[in-house]
């Protein structure tokens, strides 16, 4: 972002804040649903600022900010009509002071005391995956309900064995087109923040997604969702969703079993069968190595469960 010579001083907080927003979508290429998160933050911290102060905020007063304002700002979401859990709170703080940064670095309005808000104690969560059997259940449960379109199960199952067979997000499964498939060997996915990644593509996947397009009955440009509802709009997250929380009912397991489960899944398995956490993380595209090792844990945990189950000295 360019400025003229002394305009930062006649910026609003909400100039600001908009200023903030487009250096996050243009230049760090943030997803839309992070840039709405962080929008909610930075406009409930002004909307704050302004009832504590008692007028809108201008850039030069964001610059007098304090360690106490911001800490009472934490404490009124921690106990609001909404009330923010410690990992939500991290998160609001780590976006206010990402903010502020902003400011500093291009508005030349340093706000030091910031850096003496300490985020809340957050336990750590580990990815919660389920057994290969019970991947291999969910996989083929949507074929065994004689009451659904043989072509709504076929879908149900290519999208699950997406899922699973190739790491996707559902975002990221949902925003395969016509055009795509039949899928070739490999997929050029886009995920979060606009990183493109390389995905090997199964058999079993290719062949789940052949039998659902040979099933289903639209006709389908090449630019148009390759996943369908019934009634031929684009398939819904939400519907991928409520299908696998009605397979889990139906299959018995725990409420822990969610679609984004199936991308842990393919992690953990991979893992378990020997791949190096680099190449895991290239298939999940994730950032940070730091978030795929979170896998070596979980994978530590079941081969201590399962020694602690089978050796008689256990």
């Amino acid at each position: 972002m360019t400025r003229a010579a002394g305009a930062p001083k006649a910026m609003t907080g909400s100039d600001a804040l908009f200023a903030w927003l487009e250096h996050l979508s243009h230049e760090r290429r943030l997803s839309p649903r992070t840039l709405e998160a962080y929008g909610h933050v930075g406009r409930t911290w002004l909307a704050f600022l302004e009832r504590h102060r008692g007028d809108p905020q201008s850039l030069t007063e964001l610059g007098t900010v304090s360690a106490a304002e911001l800490r009472a700002h934490l404490a009124a979401r921690r106990s609001g009509d909404h009330p923010l859990n410690a990992r939500s709170l991290g998160q609001t703080l780590a976006a206010i002071r990402s903010f502020h940064g902003f400011l500093d670095r291009r508005c030349d309005t340093p706000t030091p005391q910031l850096a003496l808000v300490r985020g809340p104690r957050i336990k750590a969560t580990l990815p919660r995956p389920v057994t290969a059997d019970q991947a291999r259940g969910i996989l083929d449960e949507p074929e065994a309900d004689p009451d659904r379109a043989p072509w709504e199960a076929a879908r149900d199952r290519a999208v699950l064995t997406l899922l699973y067979g190739c790491g996707l997000r559902i975002s990221e499964a949902m925003s395969l087109i016509r055009a795509d498939a039949p899928l070739p060997e490999t997929l050029r996915i886009v995920g979060k923040g606009s990183r493109t990644r390389i995905v090997p593509v199964l058999p079993a996947v290719r062949e789940a997604v052949d039998t659902y397009l040979a099933l289903q009955p639209f006709v389908m440009g090449p630019r148009e969702p390759l996943f369908r509802a019934v009634r031929g709009g684009p398939l819904s997250p939400r519907h991928v969703q409520a299908m696998v929380q009605s397979l889990r009912a139906r299959l018995g397991l725990p409420a822990s079993t969610t679609p984004h489960a199936l991308r842990h899944s393919f992690a953990t398995h991979l893992l378990g069968a020997g791949a190096d956490l680099r190449s895991i993380q290239e298939l999940l595209g994730h950032a940070s190595l730091s978030t795929t090792q979170k896998y070596t844990a979980v994978d530590s945990a079941r081969l201590l469960g399962a020694y602690a189950a089978a050796h008689p000295r256990a």
